[in-house]
């Protein structure tokens, strides 16, 4: 094993040389095809899964709705209902109870001028369906508080897992390939006449941070889109407070995970060697994503890993989701994620720069820390 000793580094200020790093990162895989392309592909497959699942369930058939006297008549030339006559409000609250129908469709004597004189009686959760169908907007009361749809909560779990997962895996292993591949043709030694170990490990990881959380903003404005152009507009206000935690968790959490791929990354000098190192750090990103997915209806479990700092960023906008979670968890949470990146960053720093000019072999951990 040899150690190369670069030619000290021009003046550059910490701040100029991150910036020239990352502008250099960013640049270089903004122009990559297989980054749009892949890019294009998350956004297209995001836009069809939204937009074909809703038409698949308003192809479902008819909506059973019981309707209170007059209302019946007015309601049964709506296509897409199948409309049972009651003769009071309390038969039509008994049938919604019962699983009779889905919902009912009731008069209110006393609506204030402006408002639909009409009212929805659900007994669980809104009938979005029958709600788009009626020309005008009607209040809707719900029988009882429900928890939850375990189907939504699972994909819901499903969607912020595999977000995380593939943005962490991809980028991960852009940083880590490009470590690799600059130690292996000595362009690092290069790289180091010109800025810092630190600055250079800086520059990866906020680089490839922005163009990761950039990707993520993409998926979600085109997932909030879609759900606005299908109408689905309900589900989107339950998601919108999950998903804007998911983002800022997202972008803490990245950074703790960059620091790891790259930190791992120098210990080696060549490409074929880069999944045995690679290995632990995927694995901290693969089983929190299977313990979330697995034991999403499990409040304890996703309690637990909403403060682990490698799940968090999917287990508390969980919690968020599912209303399980205290005002004041998110902050704390966060700040525990913070604090792990700080000090997960600091020793990724140190064993980066003690093994990013040893060549041959692989730098065994305690050498790397060592230095």
């Amino acid at each position: 094993m040899t150690t190369a000793s670069p030619t000290p580094h021009t003046a550059l200020s910490t701040r100029a040389a991150i910036g020239l790093v990352a502008s250099r990162e960013i640049t270089s895989r903004v122009r990559s095809k297989s980054f749009i392309i892949s890019t294009a592909i998350l956004v297209v497959i995001v836009a069809a899964g939204i937009i074909i699942s809703n038409l698949v369930s308003s192809t479902s058939g008819p909506t059973s709705v019981a309707a209170v006297g007059s209302v019946a008549e007015v309601i049964d030339e709506i296509d897409g209902l199948e409309v049972e006559p009651v003769a009071t409000i309390a038969e039509a609250e008994q049938l919604v109870r019962d699983g009779d129908v889905e919902a009912a469709v009731v008069p209110i004597d006393d609506a204030p001028a402006g408002t639909p004189a009409i009212e929805v009686i659900a007994l669980d959760a809104t009938p979005v369906s029958l709600v788009q169908a009626l020309s005008i907007a009607p209040e809707v009361r719900l029988l009882e508080e429900a928890p939850v749809d375990s189907g939504l909560a699972f994909l819901i779990a499903f969607a912020f897992g595999i977000v995380f997962f593939t943005a962490a895996i991809t980028f991960g292993g852009t940083i880590a390939q490009s470590v690799v591949e600059e130690k292996q043709t000595r362009i690092v030694e290069i790289l180091l006449t010109a800025v810092p170990a630190r600055a250079l490990l800086a520059g990866k990881v906020v680089g490839n941070s922005a163009l990761a959380l950039g990707q993520i903003v993409l998926i979600a404005v085109t997932a909030a889109l879609s759900l606005m152009l299908t109408g689905q507009d309900v589900l989107l206000s339950d998601i919108g407070p999950a998903a804007i935690w998911f983002l800022v968790f997202f972008a803490v959490g990245f950074v703790l995970l960059a620091s790891m791929f790259a930190a791992s990354a120098s210990l080696v000098s060549r490409m074929e060697d880069t999944g045995t190192v690679l290995q632990p750090v995927t694995w901290l990103v693969m089983l929190p994503y299977f313990l979330i997915i697995f034991f999403n209806d499990n409040e304890l479990v996703v309690g637990i890993m909403s403060y682990v700092p490698f799940s968090s960023p999917v287990g508390m906008p969980m919690r968020i989701f599912l209303e399980q979670a205290q005002w004041w968890e998110p902050y704390l949470s966060l700040a525990v994620l913070a604090a792990s990146a700080a000090l997960i960053v600091g020793i990724g720093a140190r064993i980066y720069e003690n093994s990013l000019l040893r060549t041959g072999g692989r730098v065994t951990l305690a050498e790397a820390l060592k230095g």
